[in-house]
């Protein structure tokens, strides 16, 4: 199977035929999704008549960073389609945006023969969708579908820099990922770069010049939808609920972390501070929400003790980490690498204070002693004793999740990455000469909006 085509809750799957042929045979039929005629094709058939954006991410869980954002360009003039590789969100995303989405299996490791095969299909599907946009994110689908639009000349491309795996890689791999990065950033005529000091480190590492590098606003992908984490009764209830099913005593005091359960995330030397503060707090629990990777195994000291110690609480990968957060004390981000922490945004919103490693990405979203505690990378003296400041002092812990909701508020609100990535998206559009000044272009193209 080549790819595999949704739009909301319904799914068509080509199955020996090619991603042309299906998508060839769908244009000729009528096709009604979300209550409404769409054809999959090219846009001179399209009946939306509206420019198409393709956005392109390797993992299903990116998907979920673009929570709103795919509906907003929608409703504001853009035919908008999303290729990622199948998972459990994918649905559930394509459903709530109501936007289409091609699933295309893309490896996140390096994988040459496997990666070959994702870059012939991207190739064809970009062929046959011909976008007007491209936004490409994540390093795999950075290089594969940023290469795929370079040479089927999409007129405007973009490459949402989200991090860098390489700033926690050695030796060759490093040397390699370092290559393919300067190319992912070569196929693009824009780099998105999630916050000013990832922009100033890719910089830095020659990955791309200045001139076609940009951060909108304050930094992140998406913003963060602060009425989501808001303490409310009914998250009140939620937490206390939670509390008494993963068995932690209500007055028990929580670290929580939210995240890949891997080495550059900094779980290690989490759990080395989780288990020196267990002398001064007994009661402490330690929360962790997400998943542990293969390529990233954590040593066997700590997933002993991940799956051994009472009072680490493991909660896996969850739906709606809302309720999560209201029932932590702080949410420790020890990570040796970002491009920009969500999650240090959404414990803001939940009123919580974060302790957090300096490092990229991080240092743009935590202003060290006004929102929460920064300390050096892997420094587990330094961790510690920040976390002993905030389990000590519950009125600076509560002034800094104070002014983490008032810093969302003001710099991090998800309608402003909108109306920004909108923009880019028209500005793009009008300087490759295709938008005449009425917004209509040789082919009958239109900029509509929904609002």
């Amino acid at each position: 199977m080549l790819a595999r085509v949704r739009r909301g809750n319904q799914r068509r799957a080509p199955k020996k035929k090619s991603v042309r042929r299906h998508l060839a045979r769908e244009r000729n039929t009528n096709l009604r999704w979300n209550g409404k005629k769409m054809c999959v094709g090219p846009p001179t058939v399209d009946i939306s008549r509206r420019p198409r954006v393709v956005h392109v991410v390797t993992s299903d869980l990116a998907v979920k960073l673009m929570r709103g954002q795919l509906q907003y360009l929608a409703h504001n003039g853009f035919d908008v389609t999303v290729i990622c590789s199948p998972g459990k969100w994918v649905e559930a995303v394509g459903r709530r945006e109501g936007v289409q989405f091609i699933e295309l299996p893309m490896a996140r490791e390096i994988a040459p023969l496997r990666d070959l095969m994702s870059l012939w299909r991207l190739c064809r599907i970009i062929r046959t969708l011909r976008p007007a946009v491209t936004n490409v994110g994540t390093p795999k689908a950075g290089l594969l579908a940023g290469f795929a639009a370079w040479v089927n000349r999409v007129p405007c491309r973009i490459y949402t820099l989200r991090g860098l795996r390489f700033e926690t890689m050695n030796g060759l791999k490093r040397r390699l990922l370092v290559y393919t990065e300067r190319l992912a950033c070569h196929f693009a005529d824009r780099v998105i770069c999630v916050s000013p000091s990832l922009r100033e480190k890719a910089i830095a590492f020659g990955l791309t010049g200045r001139d076609r590098t940009v951060v909108f606003g304050s930094g992140s992908s998406n913003g963060v939808d602060a009425s989501r984490f808001a303490s409310t009764p009914e998250r009140v209830r939620q937490a206390a609920e939670l509390r008494r099913k993963l068995g932690i005593p209500p007055q028990a005091p929580v670290l929580g972390f939210v995240g890949r359960l891997t080495r550059d995330k900094g779980i290690s030397e989490l759990v080395e501070s989780f288990l020196r503060l267990g002398h001064e707090f007994p009661d402490l629990r330690l929360l962790l929400l997400g998943l542990a990777e293969e390529e990233d195994l954590l040593d066997l000291k700590t997933r002993t003790c991940l799956k051994t110690h009472p009072r680490v609480v493991l909660a896996g990968e969850v739906a709606d980490t809302a309720p999560y957060y209201a029932l932590m004390d702080v949410l420790v981000l020890p990570s040796h690498r970002e491009g920009f922490p969500n999650v240090v945004l959404e414990a803001y919103a939940a009123g919580k204070p974060v302790v957090a490693a300096r490092a990229t990405g991080i240092v743009d979203a935590v202003v060290n002693g006004e929102t929460g505690l920064l300390f050096p990378i892997g420094d587990v003296a330094a961790l510690t004793s920040a976390l002993q400041r905030l389990l000590r002092d519950k009125a600076s812990a509560h002034k800094f999740g104070c002014a983490g909701q008032e810093l969302i508020k003001r710099e991090f609100r998800q309608e402003m990455i909108w109306e920004a990535l909108n923009e880019e998206y028209r500005r793009m559009h009008l300087n490759e000469g295709s938008v005449t000044a009425d917004g209509v272009d040789d082919g009958g193209v239109r900029f509509e909006s929904g609002n």
